[in-house]
């Protein structure tokens, strides 16, 4: 059960350590310090409740509903691109519209909305928490349920590092002129994410 433990926390952690939309978006959110708890929260959550779909053996949904991917797919590439374009528009305002401030601050609904969406309209989380982490899991038999717990866990304490630590980039950030490029980052990262869904698949 250990090695089962184990081994699910640090597959978590590689399946979700690579810069996507989700991590961008969680990154951006610690550096202005902005509702970064909802946030975490959400991505851990959503990634709890995939983990655990995928341990169960979830797989009749796509089985049943063939169309569902293909509209999944689309879906998140229209998205991404809106996001992309806003954060390239962030980074042509130059730096005052950029500094987290409380005026600027965005609505907690609008931030959970935008992180729901990067989550569950991104079909390569499904590819990493629902096919890939569950076939792994069945490998762990009986103790399914220890792989499954600890990946949630794995998750969890990833976003929770990466939103609060980003905190530590905060002296870097007081220039205007970093928060233009960390846009011009996300943007690309959500632009060339919706490229290869769209030409990937």
């Amino acid at each position: 059960m250990f090695e089962a433990a184990v081994n699910g926390y640090f597959i978590s952690i590689s399946l979700i350590l690579a810069i996507g939309a989700q991590n961008a978006f969680v990154l951006r959110q610690g550096i202005r310090r902005e509702h970064v708890a909802a946030t975490v929260a959400v991505c851990a959550l959503s990634d709890a409740i995939l983990i655990a779909a995928g341990v169960a053996g979830f797989g009749f949904v796509s089985a049943r509903v063939p169309w569902l991917g293909d509209a999944m797919r689309w879906g998140g590439v229209l998205f991404l691109l809106v996001y992309g374009a806003l954060r390239f528009r962030a980074a042509m305002q130059g730096g005052e519209a950029l500094k987290p401030s409380a005026g600027q601050s965005a609505s907690l609904l609008s931030v959970v909305t935008t992180c729901l969406v990067l989550t569950w309209a991104n079909p390569h989380v499904y590819l990493d928490t629902v096919v890939l982490i569950g076939s792994i899991a069945a490998q762990y038999d009986p103790h399914r349920l220890a792989f499954g717990v600890a990946a949630a866990l794995g998750s969890l304490s990833f976003f929770t590092a990466l939103g609060y630590g980003a905190r530590l980039l905060a002296p870097v950030f007081a220039k205007p002129k970093a928060w233009v490029v960390l846009e011009l980052i996300v943007g690309v990262t959500m632009w060339a994410i919706a490229a290869g869904l769209a030409f990937g698949g």
